[in-house]
């Protein structure tokens, strides 16, 4: 195990510029489509649309590139689309940001997921889904856990960006993670209900509290320390964890690693929109791993993070000089 790397706010940040973060797991697109109502069709009692503008977002893991990039770090996508046609526009928007797409795999066989939000003035409307979550098929997984152990040796940190989509499986995820452990390149975890229970080996696993208790099918009292803590316990002992970082929303973040136990609370924020919080939060914790930095730190500033973009509209990357500022001022 590397010795921790004390450094100063101002060298943490400066030495996020140098890192390269491969990110793993699904990556899809988000449609908007703004407009009014201004009558009910005819056809059916909903109501009809006129649509003012259209956008187009990175999704998914797509959101954690943006936040790593965000923090100055080269941020790589490892993953499966489609030949389709939203998979040329993820390609596109991937490319526009100035991504690294050397780790995406086209297949003929599989559509890109795209989710697409109907929004009326300032109400959804109806959100419509185009995906499937079935695994990628065993050539596919094969090429994918190739590029990743290609990608691997160049890298700090691997995050693992899971969204039940089929990207990961079992057996990737494990041949992923032995091969990282042997290059000595930390691999941080951000968990979906199927695979939950895979990530054997990992150095740092990031589930809220609902993933914790529906993961490991344990109803604990989050308010009951010796509870809580034991039921952390039982999450490293299973699949053999390094660290545990809990997100605990209004009661902030719970840190287990490196010998380390410990608690920090929520900031008082303005909450406008809590998505995407957890992303940014994986992004910052990666980033921190990759340094050596002590857990005090990996918690704080991802707790730190999470709330910073919770004040903010809709899905957003972490503005990294605002980060630095709190950072500096609660750190």
């Amino acid at each position: 195990m590397s010795p921790v790397l004390e450094m100063t706010i101002d060298e943490l940040f400066e030495q996020f510029d140098n890192l390269r973060v491969l990110i793993i797991g699904d990556v899809m697109l988000d449609s908007y489509v703004w407009g009014r109502v201004e009558r009910i069709s005819p056809e059916a009692p909903v109501p009809v649309v006129t649509v003012d503008r259209r956008e187009l977002r990175l999704g998914g893991a797509g959101n954690v590139l943006l936040n790593v990039q965000a923090l100055g770090a080269e941020a790589i996508i490892c993953s499966v689309i489609g030949t389709d046609g939203p998979g040329d526009q993820l390609v596109g928007q991937l490319c526009d940001r100035g991504l690294n797409c050397d780790g995406l795999i086209r297949s003929d066989d599989r559509i890109t997921t795209i989710k697409e939000r109907i929004i009326a003035g300032s109400q959804q409307v109806v959100r419509v889904d185009t995906e499937t979550d079935k695994y990628i098929t065993v050539e596919e997984r094969a090429k994918l856990v190739a590029k990743a152990k290609e990608l691997i040796p160049t890298c700090h940190v691997i995050i693992f960006e899971d969204y039940d989509k089929g990207v990961l499986s079992q057996e990737a995820i494990a041949e992923i993670t032995t091969y990282a452990n042997e290059q000595g390149i930390p691999t941080v975890v951000d968990p979906k209900k199927r695979n939950f229970l895979s990530y054997h080996n990992a150095t740092l696993f990031k589930p809220n509290l609902k993933e914790l208790r529906e993961g490991l099918k344990l109803d604990f009292d989050v308010d009951n320390h010796d509870e809580f803590q034991a039921a952390v316990s039982q999450l490293k002992e299973r699949l053999n964890l390094r660290g545990a970082l809990i997100t605990l929303s209004e009661r902030g973040v719970f840190i287990d690693f490196n010998g380390e136990k410990q608690q920090l609370p929520a900031h008082i924020r303005k909450i406008a929109d809590v998505s995407g919080a957890g992303d940014t939060v994986i992004s910052i914790a990666a980033c921190c791993v990759a340094l050596r930095q002590p857990p005090a730190m990996i918690a704080g500033l991802s707790n730190l993070g999470g709330g910073l973009v919770c004040e903010s509209v809709g899905v957003v990357p972490i503005d990294k000089n605002l980060l630095k500022q709190e950072a500096k001022e609660n750190l």
